[in-house]
């Protein structure tokens, strides 16, 4: 059996439709949509909506902002738009059905941090499950599966504004961990809380990883733990007992999956 798996797709639709060669299966492990393109400023949503100094903006104070002022600057920039909302949900929709339209073999999807969830449902058609939450069995193996990114204990997401990001109560990320119960392969968008893993070394800061998968891979000891959202970790790669756990990559930069052989 092999299975091919990406992750952090961010709009490489031409990339995807490719991904899947020579593979039984394709597992996408979210963040299909490019929101914000560091490398093109003027590319992504945010750029192509507000303009590449805009987007170049964003990616600065990323990295260098202070508290709230990421959150401050981007709202005062979508309110210069009369509905930024249609804005966004009709790039958001082209997006989507280029990327959905590429996945030419079995393919089992979880959104990221980054998707529009309540979009999905609309692209679940025949060869292309929509997993989220539940353990699948692909090749004689239990796949479990969870989407997007959990919260800080005790922070709640911020509502309002045309985008909100896919960021999951950590109380509710951690129950939904704990719902798919012993599996060989664990697939995620977010890393499992491994410092190693989470912290991105172009960013200079850890992004949002989750204790209870690291927990999970302690007590249940799955095969692999397979996982995107970081783009530059620190390393690609950890071994916690007998569980490889993989960043699978940066695929809008790389547009290599990464290949799951058994």
């Amino acid at each position: 059996m092999r299975v091919h798996v990406v992750s952090d797709v961010h709009g490489n639709a031409e990339a995807l439709a490719r991904a899947g060669e020579g593979a039984d299966a394709l597992l996408v492990l979210g963040d299909l949509v490019d929101y914000v393109d560091y490398a093109d400023p003027a590319a992504g949503i945010l750029g192509r909506a507000l303009g590449p100094q805009v987007s170049a903006e964003f990616g600065r104070l990323r990295t260098d902002g202070g508290p709230g002022e990421l959150v401050a600057f981007v709202r005062a920039q979508w309110a210069r738009l009369d509905d930024p909302g249609a804005v966004v949900e009709e790039a958001v929709r082209e997006q989507y059905d280029r990327i959905f339209s590429a996945m030419t073999v079995p393919t089992w999807a979880i959104p990221g941090n980054v998707d529009v969830v309540r979009l999905w449902p609309e692209y679940e058609r025949a060869g292309v499950c929509l997993p989220d939450g539940r353990v699948v069995e692909i090749g004689g193996l239990r796949f479990g599966f969870l989407g997007g990114a959990p919260l800080p204990p005790g922070m709640a997401p911020r509502v309002g504004g045309p985008w909100t990001p896919h960021l999951r109560l950590a109380e509710e990320y951690d129950e939904a961990v704990a719902a798919l119960g012993p599996v060989d392969v664990l697939c995620s968008h977010s890393p499992p809380a491994v410092p190693e893993l989470s912290y991105d070394v172009v960013s200079r800061r850890s992004e949002s990883a989750s204790p209870a998968l690291l927990d999970k891979i302690h007590r249940d000891g799955p095969r692999a733990s397979l996982f995107g959202h970081v783009h530059q970790p620190l390393s690609a790669r950890v071994r916690v007992g007998r569980t490889e756990c993989v960043n699978v990559g940066h695929f809008r930069r790389t547009a290599t999956p990464y290949v799951l052989r058994w």
